[in-house]
């Protein structure tokens, strides 16, 4: 599927760090299904249940590095303005250490997530129940 191969494949990004864009995409779009179910991932890759639940509200607040911090800014910015993103955008990501493709995972990650979400809210799609909690 899909999501497994951005989610689960081969890459300079971590499982978490490819959570963490899914959160926060998903918190801008404000999607319940996706919230829920990779604040859920989120909780369980972290070990802390307080990240997952940080950056279901708003991921500024959370203990993140400035790389994971980088990584977030650019997919807002994806997710709310995509046609303003500039070689200085991608150049800002290179000098927190990622690679162009590491930048072509987060937009991937950051473009699926938009996807998804709006699917999931138009369809009225509800987590199951034990994503709720799962990982506190």
């Amino acid at each position: 599927c899909s999501s497994d191969l951005l989610m689960l494949a081969e890459s300079g990004l971590s499982k978490l760090e490819r959570e963490l864009i899914a959160v926060a995409v998903s918190a801008l779009n404000r999607c319940f299904y996706c919230l829920t179910a990779h604040g859920a991932a989120v909780r369980e890759l972290s070990g802390d249940p307080i990240l997952g639940e940080m950056m279901v509200m708003n991921w500024r607040t959370a203990p993140l590095t400035e790389k994971q911090k980088a990584m977030l800014t650019f997919s807002e910015k994806v997710t709310l303005a995509s046609a303003t993103v500039t070689e200085a955008d991608r150049q800002g990501l290179r000098d927190h250490g990622f690679s162009d493709r590491d930048i072509w995972d987060i937009a991937n990650v950051a473009a699926f997530f938009n996807m998804t979400n709006r699917v999931a809210s138009a369809t009225d799609m509800r987590p199951n129940d034990e994503y709720h909690a799962q990982h506190r």
